[in-house]
């Protein structure tokens, strides 16, 4: 470890504005492996930023302290720089305008004239120098995060955080560690590494990834060593039934209702080890729950059907007829993208979601879950 240790932390030393990239969607274990990670390198000086595809800060993790600084997308990668030389021709004024999408500047001289020879232009290296990537098993799980910014991830040195065995070691330095139950135990163990004393504002973050990713202790890769780290956590003052609140009892009625009738419409079909459910537009007016409560509701179907390795959840658009909206959620050995690329769909390999425009709901669960059985029987005869 000695040498994982010198190499992340000569990687942090070089590094001035670091990075820290999520996977796209919903991982509450990785929000919080970020927010311990940033105060961390906040105390070594560094000025990083958080990214996540899509983020928006719900309520459940709103008790975590900077969640609300989480950035949906990156800006201003690079700048772009115009140089005059004015040793010999000193500038009266400087204006501009846009015209057919040409930006024109205009420099006036007190004296003199300048010329070409006087011009320079500079563009700057990526704002970021370092990033590190937590909880994700391959870039393409970052969405459009990496999509559309390939050259800042192939240029810029990669600190690779995981915990899945589906983990592609992406990374110019892995810390990947299987036996872990979360990326915020990893985080956990290389602060301890590094010399990092935890506050209670860091230990909350962590135990509440730690939680999360083992829904409150219930995955079968717990072990006595993970909750006497919990143990520990509790210690250093983070405060357990305030996380378990807010994770799990801070739902709204709508939402429950809308879980109600999604788990009551329930189906699956065992060869392939999927599950899907469909809601209708009476069912979000019936629960009083929205759109944005998909996502929650996909996470809950996951806990409840241990035995399924694909998740789907069709439903119609709650403003726009024959609109039907589908999300795929799958485990490492499926890739929702190939599955549903007769689609166009959007996302990444473990999270895929799609259109349908011009179809009812059971026209639209007839074809993508016909596409589904032909484009995962043989994956599934394997694993079976």
């Amino acid at each position: 470890m000695f040498d994982t240790k010198a190499q992340l932390n000569k990687l942090i030393d070089q590094s001035g504005h670091p990075l820290i990239a999520l996977p796209e969607g919903k991982n509450d274990d990785a929000v919080a492996a970020a927010l311990a990670l940033k105060r961390y390198l906040s105390t070594r000086r560094k000025q990083a930023d958080v990214v996540c595809g899509g983020f928006s800060a719900s309520g459940h993790l709103s008790f975590l302290e900077g969640v609300d600084n989480i950035k949906p997308e990156l800006f201003h990668l690079h700048k772009f720089t115009i140089k005059v030389d004015v040793s010999k021709a000193k500038i009266e004024t400087l204006s501009y305008d846009i015209k057919d999408n040409w930006l024109s500047i205009h420099l006036t001289p007190l004296s003199g004239a300048i010329t070409k020879n006087d011009l320079r232009t500079l563009q700057t290296t990526f704002k970021y120098d370092l990033i590190f990537v937590l909880g994700a098993t391959d870039l393409d799980s970052l969405g459009d995060v990496f999509f559309n910014n390939t050259d800042l991830f192939y240029r810029t040195p990669i600190v690779n955080i995981d915990h899945k065995a589906a983990n592609e070691h992406f990374g110019s330095l892995n810390l990947v560690e299987l036996t872990a139950t979360s990326t915020s135990e990893i985080v956990y163990h290389t602060f301890e590494q590094l010399g990092f004393s935890t506050n209670e504002a860091t230990a909350t973050a962590i135990l509440t990834g730690m939680i999360a990713g083992t829904r409150s202790f219930k995955t079968p890769n717990v072990t006595p060593a993970t909750l006497n780290l919990a143990g520990q956590l509790m210690n250093l003052g983070a405060d357990r039934e305030k996380i378990i609140k807010h994770l799990y009892r801070t739902k709204s009625i709508a939402t429950l209702k809308l879980w109600g009738q999604a788990l009551t419409g329930l189906q699956t079909e065992r060869s392939i080890a999927l599950a899907w459910t469909l809601l209708t537009r009476d069912d979000f007016k019936r629960s009083g729950a929205g759109m944005n409560d998909i996502q929650e509701l996909i996470n809950e179907l996951i806990g409840n059907s241990p035995e399924a390795s694909l998740i789907l959840v069709l439903f119609e658009d709650e403003n726009e007829e024959n609109k039907i909206h589908g999300r795929l959620t799958v485990e490492k050995h499926f890739d929702a993208m190939e599955i549903l690329k007769t689609f166009s769909p959007r996302g990444n390999k473990r999270n895929a979601e799609i259109e349908i425009n011009g179809s009812s709901l059971k026209a639209a669960e007839e074809t993508v879950i016909a596409e589904i059985k032909q484009r995962t029987s043989e994956t599934a005869a394997l694993l079976n």
